[in-house]
């Protein structure tokens, strides 16, 4: 007989790759909470602490459960670089990393609550791995980003990275002269009336008039290295329509391989996915009361691990109807 196959049966797997990943840092009876909240997110798909509560499996009333999860959420510190390194051993892949930068902000009450995030593309979604809460509300600053960039750095390494991703609110002479000191790729959309110099004509102009030839949905990368600010890189672009119909530009600027910065811009839009999935269309993090910045990282942490083990348990149910046929239940895969 085939057992095991439900999201909320897996809850034994579960504290078994905590358990690894915290041995020695997380006590045992926090590590069984923590599966227990995750796995309860999984199934009733809201941040709510009373349908969390009647979600647990535990051999508790509701009533205790949702005091346990008041007390976790007030009073137990969650290392934010413990969860990440837990999410980046289940990433599918581990090697040549497109990481996508983004924030998602919204308001309860009279918090602003604005998370500036790093997520890592694979296969149409971005995995949440590290975030900043920024106490302010707008963009992050340059020195915000590269603090985000260091922390992967020490924690996975620089090698791993293949690209850096970000929109147009990304843009900073002191960011991108990180990035190029430190020979990051990045493929980074900036506004059509960014003004670039052109080294070799000794000009300075707005950067879609580089592209007003093209036709629509054509994209080129311009021939010549340029420069904005201090710093020298490459420079793609193409005409497209907006859905009003009218002509915009999408323009990017890369460390190299400008020929191919379409191809990895695209990859961009898989944190919009994630950041979907945490929000309207997965775990509704934004009906969240909590005011508190600090009891709210600890709660989009949480989120975060219950995200990623929602991805893995779905291939892993998706391995057990390929293999049904021969009785043999998959392991999670790792």
């Amino acid at each position: 007989m085939i057992k095991n196959t439900k999201v909320e049966d897996k809850n034994t797997e579960l504290v078994s790759i905590l358990g690894k990943q915290f041995e020695g840092k997380v006590n045992l009876a926090r590590i069984k909470f923590i599966s227990m909240f995750i796995c309860a997110l999984c199934k009733v798909q809201t941040v709510g602490f009373e349908k969390l509560a009647n979600a647990f499996d535990s051999v508790s009333d509701s009533t205790s459960s949702l005091r346990r999860i008041q007390r976790f959420i007030a009073e137990y510190s969650l290392n934010s670089n413990l969860v990440a390194q837990l999410i980046f051993k289940l990433l599918p892949e581990k090697e040549s990393l497109c990481l996508s930068i983004d924030r998602t902000n919204w308001k309860f009450g009279k918090t602003d609550i604005n998370i500036f995030m790093l997520g890592v593309c694979y296969n149409g979604v971005a995995f949440p791995l590290l975030f900043t809460m920024l106490k302010k509300r707008g963009n992050s600053n340059s020195q915000e980003r590269i603090d985000l960039i260091k922390r992967f750095v020490k924690l996975f390494g620089r090698e791993c990275i293949e690209s850096v991703l970000a929109d147009r609110e990304f843009v900073g002479d002191e960011w991108i002269t990180f990035l190029n000191d430190n020979k990051i790729p990045y493929y980074i959309r900036i506004r059509n009336n960014f003004k670039v110099f052109i080294p070799h004509k000794n000009k300075e102009l707005k950067a879609s008039w580089l592209f007003n030839a093209t036709g629509i949905n054509e994209f080129i990368h311009y021939q010549k290295i340029i420069r904005i600010g201090t710093q020298l890189c490459y420079l793609s672009g193409c005409k497209l329509k907006n859905k009003k119909g009218k002509p915009e530009f999408l323009i990017i600027i890369s460390f190299n391989k400008p020929d191919q910065a379409q191809a990895f811009y695209k990859q961009r839009w898989q944190i919009e996915t994630c950041f979907k999935a945490m929000k309207t269309s997965g775990f509704d993090i934004e009906k969240t009361h909590l005011q508190e910045i600090d009891r709210i990282e600890k709660l989009i942490l949480l989120v975060m691990i219950a995200f990623v083990w929602c991805y893995k348990v779905g291939i892993y149910l998706n391995l057990f109807v390929m293999d049904r046929l021969t009785h043999v239940v998959p392991p999670i895969p790792m």
